[in-house]
């Protein structure tokens, strides 16, 4: 698959360097660039690419106003900011960028960044297909999923396969890891977005569960059951979303190997 991509830099030396970086791999292509917000905020409209690799200070709008202005026009691109400035970094992350290059970045560093855009747009485009539609033999394992989330003032990298369960807490979602836990305000339909319908499930108003981590659940009266995780936490399953459990265990069955 080509992975359309737009360079938008203020710097044409920058721009040289990004394009001669991104045609080293071939299955992206690069499809334009420009040097300031307002063509930038026209051309993901026009092109609709699906990677920018977007500077934070180019005239006429700086990088966060360029996605303010494309802004509930559809599907957002995947967004990689490259800047020299090292105190954007946390805006960049909360305005969900997939990664941050720090002027000067070394030609491995950026290409790691390029190995986890290609997996983060190429696991979107499966999911697009539906929960019901084959593998893309040509996708690999998503090894690269990580959570980037901010709390209490810190930019946590942390591995998504290790968070074991989330609850709601009024305005902020407590994260629930093997040894530790994070708060941060966000709501449970955008973070069950962002963690993807794989291997998390709603189980409850407040509650979303880590399948991998699910030991036993147990019927309880009135249609609910109780959940028991494999380090003994009892959580609840409610009625309301006992079907998408069965799905998720229907399409599991599917796909183990019949018997001879």
């Amino acid at each position: 698959m080509d992975i359309e991509t737009l360079i938008v830099d203020d710097e044409p030396a920058a721009r040289r360097r990004l394009r001669m970086l991104i045609k080293a791999d071939p299955e992206f292509k690069v499809i334009g660039e420009c040097g300031d917000g307002l063509r930038a905020a026209e051309m993901i409209r026009n092109l609709n690419p699906a990677l920018v690799f977007l500077d934070v200070q180019i005239p006429g709008a700086d990088g966060f106003g360029v996605l303010q202005q494309i802004a509930g026009e559809g599907d957002l691109p995947t967004v990689v900011f490259v800047t020299a400035h090292r105190e954007y970094a946390i805006p960049a992350f909360e305005a969900q960028a997939l990664d941050y290059l720090l002027k000067p970045f070394r030609r491995s560093r950026f290409f790691e960044v390029l190995a986890r855009a290609k997996s983060h747009i190429q696991l979107n485009a499966e999911r697009q297909r539906g929960p019901n539609a084959a593998p893309d033999p040509a996708l690999g394992p998503d090894s690269s999923q990580l959570l980037l989330i901010k709390s209490a003032g810190r930019l946590l990298f942390l591995k998504m396969a290790e968070l074991k369960w989330v609850e709601a807490d009024r305005d902020y979602l407590r994260l629930h890891f093997a040894k530790e836990s994070h708060f941060i305000r966000d709501t449970m339909t955008n973070f069950q977005r962002r963690l993807g319908p794989n291997n998390f499930l709603r189980i409850h108003r407040s509650t979303i569960v880590n399948v991998n981590e699910i030991g036993e659940i147990l019927p309880l009266l009135a249609g609910d059951y109780t959940v028991i995780l494999r380090d003994k936490t009892e959580l609840t399953l409610s009625r309301r979303y006992r079907p998408a459990l069965d799905e998720f265990l229907r399409r599991k069955l599917a796909s183990l190997p019949k018997s001879i």
